[in-house]
């Protein structure tokens, strides 16, 4: 597993310097903790753009050598959205295709590959999320290799507030550090492969929706009123609590007892604390629930229906 870093604890290179080492790689060698990590992954992609580090690394020398690499066919959570709580862990799977020269071992523990997301620049994101996990790739041909890896979003420690809701954007690396050490202050970066590619497609990250809905009273008598409370609430990556989701449009549904199907009986709106209220008349036994249809931020949900025994 890899030790988990934040953006806020690197500068600059978007995934690549939020990178960790799987355990089975850190015990063929040095015991590498997320800032040792941070700093090589940092230095190969400035090396590559033939800047310098680190400006106290003196000894470093060279440009990284181009891996002839490429991504595609990434698909992440098999084209849904990821959607998010504000405690559990969240996993969801990520499929690509890696097409190389023939030789290249992507297996190679020395070489470092990985699909990640982010959202805002590539260059200088504001967020990036990633799996806990290096991803298995089986050979396919000499040439060609499918992967498979993981996104794990651990909301609150990953997510930096409601912004991430939106669309983020995937990247593809590899670092080959052949014979160099990662951690060392003298890497001849013209002996380390990189390789990196940008825009391979997008995904949506969005806030947990909750629904509840509450008939009564229960039995009632045909012909008389019924009340139907709620609440519609979604996860705040600000706090980590749920708030209502205020001024919502949310559909009153029903479905009569024996039957699969609901039918909307009208739409209301979330007031300003997310509370949901409106009344019906009773006419036959029967589910109501609450229906929402989602945003571009908030996936859709509905409420278990609540049962009416109509007499």
């Amino acid at each position: 597993m890899r030790i988990r870093t934040t953006v806020a604890a690197v500068s600059g290179a978007l995934a690549l310097a939020a990178l960790v080492v799987p355990a089975a790689q850190a015990a063929d060698g040095p015991s590498l903790g997320k800032d040792d990590i941070a700093r090589a992954t940092q230095a190969v992609k400035q090396a590559a753009h033939g800047k310098s580090a680190f400006t106290s690394a003196t000894a470093d020398a060279g440009t990284p050598y181009a891996i002839n690499l490429t991504f595609s066919n990434v698909k992440i959570n098999s084209g849904k959205p990821i959607v998010a709580g504000i405690a559990n862990k969240v996993s969801v799977p990520v499929t690509y295709t890696v097409t190389h020269d023939a030789g290249f071992d992507v297996n190679d523990p020395a070489v470092w590959m990985d699909v990640e997301i982010y959202r805002g620049s590539y260059d200088e994101p504001d967020n990036l999320l990633f799996g806990d996990d290096w991803p298995t790739c089986t050979n396919t041909s000499a040439t060609v290799a499918s992967c498979k890896g993981t996104i794990d979003v651990y909301p609150d420690i990953d997510l930096v507030g409601n912004a991430d809701a939106t669309t983020w954007k995937a990247d593809g690396y590899a670092i080959d550090w052949n014979d160099q050490d990662p951690t060392s202050d003298d890497i001849d970066y013209s002996k380390v492969g990189f390789a990196s590619q940008d825009n391979l497609g997008t995904t949506k990250l969005q806030r947990y929706s909750k629904l509840t809905v509450n008939a009564s009273p229960e039995p009632v008598y045909k012909g008389k009123t019924i009340t139907v409370t709620g609440k519609l609430s979604r996860a705040n990556w600000e706090d980590f609590a749920y708030h209502g989701y205020t001024n919502q449009p949310v559909k009153l549904q029903f479905r009569k007892k024996g039957s699969s199907t609901y039918t909307t009986l009208k739409t209301i709106t979330s007031n300003s604390t997310g509370n949901l209220k409106t009344t019906t008349k009773a006419t036959v036994d029967g589910y109501f629930r609450y229906s929402f249809a989602g945003t571009s931020t908030t996936p859709a949900v509905s409420a278990a229906g609540d049962y009416v025994d109509v007499k």
